[in-house]
Formats: structure tokens, sequence, C-alpha cells
């Protein structure tokens, strides 16, 4: 596929999409929006894909928001007619079945923030810093941030970050539990290739499984998570993963997964 704002790649089981606007830092416009969401339907269709990874071209942005000729034109019903019941990248990386990285390498502001946040990892170097900077230009997040916060770091934290705009470093975010590693800039993409290493040893049907259960205890009360996940363990033993990963383990070798 050839993109305008986005590079795409599959390889090895792994699709990369790069955010590619590094003359704006990557920041995103329409045309952006829509190709994201283009990429991440056809890797979450895509039976060869195991793991996904978004980042951005060049060093010094994952993607610094969005870009303010949209701002300046937007009305109220722009924003309902093209994303009010319809399909946002954000909201749709949390619902593929398939692990989500985000490999950030430098600014994650605003709707790029969000876009890392939704992932289910995110790697960062060393020189990235995040931010919800729309209170800074008369807005709101819109892309999940103010639901996505305070889940991750507390109630205060978050309503210290939206209310001022503030932004936090790579170290910062670590410590509040909101990236899971912090790597040389240089050593970024390394870093985030061993981790996919190491998903990529296990099934990717209960990779699928695992998010949905863990979806599950973020989106409803206890007891029903309690019970989604017993359904989602139930259903695993009907794939052949399970029942590979079970003789491999007691024959003592490396299983050999099939998705299924």
């Amino acid at each position: 596929m050839e993109f305008e704002a986005i590079i795409y790649e599959k390889k090895d089981n792994v699709a990369w999409i790069t955010l590619n606007r590094p003359k704006v830092l990557n920041a995103q416009n329409e045309t952006m929006l829509t190709e994201l969401t283009k990429c991440l339907e056809d890797a979450r269709d895509d039976d060869n894909v195991y793991v996904m990874v978004i980042t951005g071209s060049g060093d010094k942005a994952f993607c610094a928001g969005a870009d303010q000729d949209m701002l300046l034109v937007w009305t109220p019903m722009d924003v309902i007619k093209k994303y009010k019941g319809g399909i946002r990248p954000y909201f749709l990386i949390r619902d593929i079945p398939k692990p989500v990285i985000a490999m950030v390498n430098g600014f994650a502001f605003g709707g790029g923030c969000e876009v890392a946040l939704w992932c289910d990892i995110i790697i960062a170097s060393e020189n990235a810093q995040f931010g919800q900077l729309e209170i800074n230009v008369g807005l709101i997040p819109g892309g999940g941030g103010s639901q996505l916060w305070p889940r991750l770091v507390g109630e205060k934290k978050a309503r210290e970050l939206i209310y001022t705009g503030d932004i936090i470093s790579a170290q910062e975010a670590l410590r509040l539990g909101v990236v899971n590693q912090v790597v040389p800039q240089d050593k970024l993409r390394e870093a985030t290739e061993k981790f996919i290493g190491k998903l990529k040893k296990k099934s990717p049907a209960m990779l699928k499984l695992a998010k949905m259960a863990i979806n599950k205890s973020l989106d409803e009360p206890l007891i029903s998570g309690r019970e989604g996940e017993l359904d989602l363990f139930a259903l695993a033993f009907g794939t052949e993963d399970q029942k590979e990963g079970a003789r491999a383990f007691l024959e003592k070798r490396a299983p050999n997964y099939k998705g299924k």
C-alpha cells in the first residue's frame, strides 16, 4: 500500500506503521488519520500479522498532535460528522485483538499522545516527551485522553496534566507507569524488536484472548469482567495453539504456534 502521510510495511509477522510528516513533527491531518485507520484495519485483518508497531519518522517527534490548520476551520458539525459513531484510529488500536506497540521517538503531544496511550505497550526513547496540550489552544482532549490518563496515573495527576497542559519526560512517564521502557534514542528500534521477539514466541491466539480479557477488566465491573475472563479462558481450550503449547511444555521443546 502507498500512502501520503504514512509509511506502511509488513515484515516477519510485524506491521510497521510510521507517521510520516516530519516537517511538521508528524502532526495529524485528515489524510494521516484516514490512512492510519486503513493501515490498522489491514493489519487487523491479516492473519500473518502478529504484532503491530506505530512510530513517527525522524528523531524529533512521534506525533506533535493535530495539525493547527484543522483547529482553525473545524466546526462542531465537522467533528460529529467525521467521528461521532465512526471508526477513529485511536479507539481502533484498542479494539484490535493483537498487541500494538507505540515506539515513541520524541514528542507525543495532544492526539499523538493519545495514539501512544491507546497502544498496549509503549517503548520510549530518552528524549520522548508526553503531554495533553489541548488546553493551551482552547480545547480539551478529544481522542480519549480525559479517559485514559485517570486510569493510568490516577485522578489527581490526570487533572493536573489536562488542566495545565504540562509536559512530562520519558523518565517521569516511566515512573508514573505510563510507559514500559525508556532507552537511548539509538537503541529504540533494537529494544522494540527485542520486545517483539518475546511476543512472537507466544501463541498469537492466546495474545488475542489475553488482550480481550484485559480490555474487559477495564471496561466492566469486576464481577462482569471476571465472568468474561472465564468465557475467554474456556475458549482457549478449543484452540490448536493451546494443545500445542501444553504438548511442547511436557515434551520440553519450543512450541510451534499457528495462531489457530
